[in-house]
């Protein structure tokens, strides 16, 4: 696996931005100008700046939202580069779709503008409905714009003005940041890099590589490390996945899965008297079966030791259970100690 798949340098990322904008051209499904005071003051602050007077500051229109803009300013993003943005709805608007964003400054953490966003949106979801029923796929209230945004301002920044780099593994890793160190060492045949800890490995920057640090991060990134990973079964209770990792070990074990299943059947009958008699009615007796599988005829099943995760899989598959037995059976088998894995439970 290549370096730049498993690492990121740390002064190479992206920035947040963030604005406040509006959304006109929606086809009555914008605000409630009675509920989104705010809506209504940026409305009557937008023409006011464009030397429009409003003398009754009453407004009824829905065809305006108000909106948060989002975006993610690249590294190293100059002026006039397209970012997409996007929108998601801050009042009581139902459906974004036909929407067009106004102008909107967009700002970072120390509050100076670095694009500017607008543009039509783009809506994935919908929402329709009539008197009786109402359907909504997806979220109507959240749209995006496609390079919707023009950088306005650069950072700051100048590659070939470092003389070391820190990079750090997305999956922190003892063994893996080793191993990068040591690829980097050797392709160039020094003691560049150093690993400092379970996700940082500091690089200098070789003398040959002053002012084109460029190629030296790209042929950083080209180098090939095998990652290593914890052994880890991850489990979602709540749609019965089970993700287990390729080191996932496990020690012979017996196991027994057991159930009871009761089940109710009502088998209502008619009860009448004799034909021709003087008394009696006819009505209706409950009858209830009541049936109960406890599963006796179980018995303990093997399951051998897995030393690789086909095995492994093979082993569980035999014991003829779903997904959902199969969380209880790991469950278990962990708290037996026969399970060599981290267990992880969402």
């Amino acid at each position: 696996m290549r370096v730049k798949d498993i690492t990121s340098f740390e002064s190479v990322r992206y920035n947040q931005l963030i604005g406040y904008g509006l959304v006109v051209g929606l086809p009555g499904t914008g605000d409630r100008l009675t509920n989104t005071p705010f809506t209504e003051v940026s409305i009557i602050s937008m023409l006011q700046r464009l030397g429009v007077a409003i003398p009754d500051a009453n407004l009824r229109t829905r065809n305006v939202a108000a909106v948060m803009v989002t975006a993610r300013l690249p590294a190293f993003a100059r002026n006039g580069s397209a970012i997409d943005v996007s929108v998601a709805a801050m009042g009581d608007t139902t459906d974004l779709r036909g929407g067009m964003l106004l102008a909107t400054p967009l700002l970072a953490a120390d509050g100076q503008v670095y694009a500017v966003a607008q543009g039509q949106l783009s809506v994935s979801g919908f929402a329709a409905g009539g008197d009786a029923a109402s359907i909504t796929r997806g979220v109507p209230t959240i749209a995006s714009v496609a390079n919707g945004a023009l950088v306005e301002r650069e950072m700051g920044f100048n590659l070939d003005d470092f003389r070391s780099l820190r990079m750090r593994l997305r999956n922190p890793d003892f063994t893996t940041a080793l191993r990068v160190e040591a690829a980097i060492n050797s392709y160039f045949d020094a003691r560049i890099a150093k690993a400092e800890d379970l996700s940082t490995i500091v690089i200098a920057v070789p003398e040959r590589f002053q002012r084109r640090v460029a190629q030296f991060l790209g042929e950083v990134e080209a180098l090939r490390v095998e990652p290593d990973q914890l052994a880890r079964v991850v489990i979602d209770e709540n749609s019965g996945t089970i993700v287990i990792g390729a080191d996932v070990r496990i020690s012979e074990v017996a196991v027994t899965l057991g159930s009871i299943t009761i089940e109710v059947n009502e088998q209502p009958v008619v009860s009448q008297p004799a034909p021709f008699a003087e008394q009696g009615e006819t009505v209706v007796v409950p009858r209830t079966n009541i049936g109960v599988d406890d599963q006796s005829e179980a018995r303990f099943q093997l399951l051998p030791e897995a030393p690789t995760l086909q095995e492994l899989v093979a082993g569980l598959n035999a014991l003829g259970v779903g997904p959902r037995d199969v969380i209880s059976v790991l469950q278990a088998i962990k708290s037996a100690g026969a399970l060599h894995a981290e267990l992880i439970i969402e």
